[in-house]
């Protein structure tokens, strides 16, 4: 049997992994693919982070995408302490008065969720980034799985900028301008079945389909089968055929594509624009319990950047 590469896909994933990273010096950094994720060692969550260490920490971030800390026995203050680390403020989720908290009070900064085996839905299973329809997306997103089942429930990762990269020429010029619509009420109502409160309507805004990232000044897609709903200067009938296409061309890559394995005590940690992900629900009946923290920067997504200032 013979095996078919687009040259793209080559030409990007040697580009990749042929970039000079410089080695780390306080902390351990082993990938878990050619193209995302990383393991992080060498670091205590559960004591001040130096700025030294943290900076690292933030570069280990920008360059695989998704990093998990092993052996973290924090606390939900802890787990807060080094969110705000990557930004000023903690997002709150529409959905979060209608979940629990796993230990101590309900704190709005924190979304938890629990699914056993009476659960009709699992949060996150389907191929997204968190709440892309706020007008200033989550920038950086931290999992705890405080009760994780004996066998499965892995995070699966994919990067975006390969995504992007790996797509033709004349695709990537089709698509330079584009912009879409990503509507909260499609992942929320249709996918888990919740409604609004009276008087109220989940966010809806408008970002580009390509947008360029404000700490890299690489170009990454932007669409995701979760929340976007239809491309603004196209036909509704052209919007759905172009969308299926790019959602089935981050599913169908797993060139693109890693799977991070829950432990107790794990922290993990990814950049919420560059990256999509999917929680993988195949250890019914057993049960998985979760928080997270996630971080707000007020920035919205462009399509392009001033890259001097990007680079800053």
């Amino acid at each position: 049997m013979s095996f078919y590469r687009d040259f793209n896909d080559k030409i990007a994933i040697e580009a990749w992994n042929g970039e000079r990273r410089q080695p780390y010096e306080t902390i351990g950094v082993k990938r878990l693919s050619p193209t995302v994720g990383a393991e992080i060692s060498g670091v205590d969550l559960s004591k001040e982070v130096s700025d030294v260490q943290f900076a690292e920490i933030r570069r280990a971030l920008d360059e695989n995408l998704a990093i998990v800390f092993r052996d973290q026995d924090i606390s939900r203050e802890h787990h807060k302490r080094f969110g705000l680390r990557f930004g000023k403020s903690l997002h709150r989720h529409e959905l979060a008065a209608t979940r629990f908290s796993h230990d101590g009070p309900f704190d709005p900064e924190f979304l938890s969720w629990k699914t056993g085996r009476d659960s009709r839905f699992t949060a996150g299973d389907g191929w997204h980034p968190d709440v892309s329809c706020d007008p200033s997306p989550i920038a950086v997103s931290l999992l705890r799985v405080t009760k994780t089942p004996p066998l499965g429930g892995d995070t699966a990762f994919a990067n975006m900028y390969l995504a992007y990269e790996f797509l033709s020429d004349p695709i990537k010029s089709l698509l330079d301008g584009l912009t879409a619509i990503h509507d909260g009420s499609l992942a929320w109502t249709a996918g888990y079945g919740a409604k609004p409160d009276p008087g109220k309507t989940y966010p809806q805004s408008e970002h580009p389909v390509v947008a360029t990232h404000p700490r890299t000044g690489r170009k990454f897609l932007y669409v995701n089968a979760s929340f976007t709903s239809h491309i603004v200067q196209l036909t509704r009938r052209e919007s759905d055929a172009l969308l299926q296409f790019l959602f089935r061309h981050v599913e169908g890559q797993l060139a693109l594509q890693t799977r991070v394995h829950w432990q107790p005590h794990s922290l993990l940690v990814w950049d919420n624009w560059a990256s999509q992900h999917h929680a993988v629900w195949d250890y019914y009946p057993e049960e998985r319990w979760g928080e997270r923290v996630s971080v707000v920067t007020g920035e919205a997504p462009q399509a392009r950047l001033d890259l001097s200032v990007a680079a800053e």
